[in-house]
This record gives structure tokens, C-alpha cells and sequence, in this order.
């Protein structure tokens, strides 16, 4: 069974009393706000990016660098989503996460991290990071790199925020099911057609909801 992006944005999917520090592996999705296309297109099942896509692949790239514990299994930036399999790992060493403001000037294949400190994703006492500050910090540093982008060299504007508020998570429980997770992560560009958070799909099914 396919999950159901729309049903579950609606509602706060975090698990209660779960401890998103634990070691595992999961599967997160994020929508951008209001579905808008900003990424790139896909053209004969293969996603095309374009400068923001590319520069929201890199961010997936450095990620583990300054997310100490955390490793990315694979990854797809879509025109306006992106599927993710991140992989906690123990980690005795160091800190948990570092501050990274980043700019489009810059150049995007590594990281330039300031000396600050992070609004949020503090170290934890055990050294690792935890799945939410993760996903903050990949919404965080993908915002401001696409803001800089905006007023520096013309992409798109967004309305009010880039990513939609929620996000999409399971805790992959077995190698079976990951191994069904990767197929569809890496099949997402062949099936955009038929995706659900294709505009187009989304805007049939609601002409069908009309009538």
C-alpha cells in the first residue's frame, strides 16, 4: 500500500513517546508549500534539475557532515517534493549539530559553517543527532540558500514558506522494507504521471471531487 501524502499532512505524524534519537533508519517526505514546481521538471522519466534542484541535492549532500550520527541511504529531489532515507547511527564523539547558514553565491558543493550556535538541534547529551532537528536543519539551510537564490539570480519566488509545515516520516522496521522504500525512491521520476503530488493529478482529483 502506497502512503497517502495529502491524509497525512493534515495531522501531526510524529509517534508519541518514540525516541526519534535512536539508531534506524527512516523514510521522510517533504512537500514544498502549496505543491509549487521549483526544482525542475521531469522529462522521459528522468528528473531534470534545475539550479535549485541542484542546490537542494547538495544540501542532501553535506548533510552528514554537519548532522553528526546521521547517514543517507537515497535520495530524490522532485519538482516539488523530496523522498529521503535517513539512517541514524551511535555516535560517542563530538557534537550533535553545527550551524551552516549557506548562500546561492557560494559555491554549493561544500559547506561553509559559521561560528555560531544553532537555534535548535543543541547536541544531545549522547552526541547524536535526532531525526526532527535533522529535518530542521535540511528545511533551515535549503530555505535561506533558495531565498539568496531568489533575490541574487531570479528563481521563483515562494509563497511565505518553502517547505509545507509537516513532513512525511516512517521507521523503516526490516530489509525488506527498505529495500521496497529505495525501488519507489529511485523509481519516483518514471512514475511522476501518475504521482500524487503531481499538480496535475492533484488538480484532476479535485475537478473529480467537484462533480
Amino acid at each position: 500500500m502506497r502512503y497517502d501524502p495529502d491524509k497525512h499532512h493534515r495531522r501531526s505524524i510524529r509517534l508519541k513517546d518514540y525516541d526519534y534519537r535512536q539508531e534506524g533508519a527512516y523514510f521522510v517526505s517533504i512537500c514544498t508549500q502549496n505543491r509549487l514546481c521549483l526544482f525542475g521538471d521531469v522529462v522521459d522519466g528522468e528528473m531534470v534539475l534545475n539550479d535549485a534542484g541542484v542546490a537542494i541535492k547538495q544540501v542532501f549532500n553535506g548533510l552528514p557532515t554537519y548532522c553528526l550520527g546521521l547517514e543517507i541511504d537515497e535520495y530524490v529531489v522532485m519538482p516539488n517534493h523530496v523522498h529521503v532515507v535517513f539512517v541514524l547511527t551511535r555516535n560517542d564523539v563530538g557534537a550533535g549539530l553545527r550551524a551552516c547558514p549557506l548562500s546561492s553565491k557560494d559555491k554549493i558543493d561544500k559547506f561553509q559553517p559559521d561560528q555560531g550556535h544553532p537555534r535548535r538541534g543543541a547536541p544531545t547529551d549522547e552526541g547524536r543527532s535526532t531525526l526532527p532537528d535533522v529535518v530542521y536543519r535540511f528545511k533551515s539551510w535549503t530555505t535561506k540558500l533558495y531565498s539568496d537564490g531568489v533575490k541574487q539570480n531570479g528563481w521563483e519566488p515562494f509563497p511565505g514558506r518553502l517547505w509545507q509545515r509537516n513532513y512525511y516520516e516512517h521507521i523503516i522496521r526490516n530489509d525488506d522494507e527498505l529495500n521496497r522504500i529505495l525501488e519507489y525512491i529511485i523509481g519516483n521520476p518514471r512514475n511522476w504521471a501518475t504521482d500524487e503530488e503531481n499538480p496535475a493529478n492533484i488538480a484532476a482529483n479535485n475537478k473529480l471531487e467537484q462533480r
